[in-house]
């Protein structure tokens, strides 16, 4: 095992000592350490999958999609062109740049990856909702690890 963390045969302990090494923040102290937030995420994700589809997307079929209002789309629009993840006009379609295909198709990904693992830990057929509440706080690591479990076990 690691350094601090055994098994007894039935569960995995951490040692206190390498649980006070640790610093601890509040979620808000994560999310603010993220380099992109969560709720653009969800923006460029669906600007992603619409992109996949027909190569761009309008802002009113992504606040449809999103269930959101246009002006929100708009607004968090101009903050994604900003930040380099897309190219968009006003009353013009939204295209990927290619900072943006990275993040929006590394997203997708990654949502795909956690609903099929959801799917299959819970004997589902669709778990949307549980990986839209968890898929921003997992890291791409995490992730890369994730999809090799899944090949596993899909395989046994």
């Amino acid at each position: 095992m690691f350094p601090g963390v055994y098994y007894d045969g039935k569960a995995v302990y951490v040692t206190e000592a390498v649980k006070l090494e640790k610093n601890f923040y509040t979620q808000k102290t994560y999310i603010r350490r993220a380099h992109i937030s969560s709720s653009r995420e969800d923006y460029l994700e669906m600007i992603a999958r619409l992109c996949e589809k027909c190569g761009y997307a309008r802002i009113s079929d992504v606040a449809q999609r999103l269930n959101v209002s246009v002006s929100s789309v708009s607004k968090t629009a101009a903050l994604l062109k900003e930040e380099g993840y897309i190219n968009y006009e006003k009353y013009g379609v939204i295209t990927l740049t290619e900072k943006g295909k990275a993040k929006g198709f590394y997203l997708l990904k990654r949502h795909d990856i956690l609903n099929r693992f959801f799917c299959y830990v819970n004997s589902s057929a669709d778990e949307l909702d549980l990986t839209e509440q968890i898929e921003h706080y997992i890291d791409e690591t995490t992730v890369q690890n994730l999809e090799k479990l899944l090949h596993k076990l899909i395989k046994n």
